[in-house]
């Protein structure tokens, strides 16, 4: 398990890396946004960031982040967890009590239940469209000819649309597919850009990414 020190290290050797780009991008450091993905770690992983003041973190499955973020949201103030991960329409009640963002609206028949959700428990929960960027019959996310017909949907059911989300292809530069989502959300009125991980997320604040989502240049590799 990962001692206090070596994680405020990994922390801030994020954050160095983060303020650089920013700089890079004539951008200020605070208007990037870094998602500590935890999915797969247990509450004794993550409480070391958490103890040294870390509060934003990014979830795969509703399931697994109802088994330890009610604890640990008792023991620390001012968490956010964001669900990063697909959803499933019958999991939107869940997810709209469990998270504070979800970044994977992807289409019609989520919308629906999302909003139907928000209305029953009164709560407005903040959502990313997620993009198939790539085009990958294997991933999740709206087609790029569907972006604007899907914000407007989400509009037109009192969903606040914080930006645009995706995850690039593997094995290729993924600099093409941020400077698309970014276009893609200038041309939607958007301003939120969920994208770049570990291995790329220098590149994505380069192109406008709000928020990145870190996990193993945080955590370490999974054993």
């Amino acid at each position: 398990m990962m001692q206090m020190t070596e994680c405020n290290e990994r922390l801030t050797a994020v954050q160095e890396k983060i303020a650089k780009a920013a700089k890079l991008a004539q951008r200020k450091a605070d208007d990037v946004r870094l998602i500590a993905i935890s999915k797969t770690r247990s509450a004794d992983e993550i409480r070391p960031l958490l103890d040294i003041g870390h509060r934003l973190f990014g979830e795969n499955r509703v399931q697994e982040a109802g088994a330890k973020w009610p604890d640990l949201r008792d023991a620390y103030d001012g968490v956010e967890v964001h669900l990063v991960g697909q959803l499933q329409s019958n999991k939107a009640e869940d997810a709209v009590q469990l998270f504070d963002a979800i970044h994977s609206l992807d289409r019609a028949s989520l919308v629906k239940a999302l909003a139907k959700a928000m209305e029953k428990h009164d709560r407005q929960v903040p959502c990313f469209i997620q993009v198939n960027i790539g085009e990958e019959p294997q991933k999740g996310g709206c087609a790029i000819g569907d972006v604007s017909g899907l914000v407007e949907s989400a509009r037109s059911a009192d969903i606040e649309v914080a930006g645009l989300m995706c995850v690039p292809p593997s094995a290729v530069h993924p600099a093409p597919y941020f400077a698309l989502l970014s276009k893609l959300a200038k041309d939607n009125g958007l301003s939120g850009l969920s994208m770049g991980m570990s291995g790329d997320f220098e590149s994505a604040i380069k192109l406008g990414a709000t928020y990145v989502r870190v996990g193993t240049a945080l955590f370490g590799a999974r054993s």
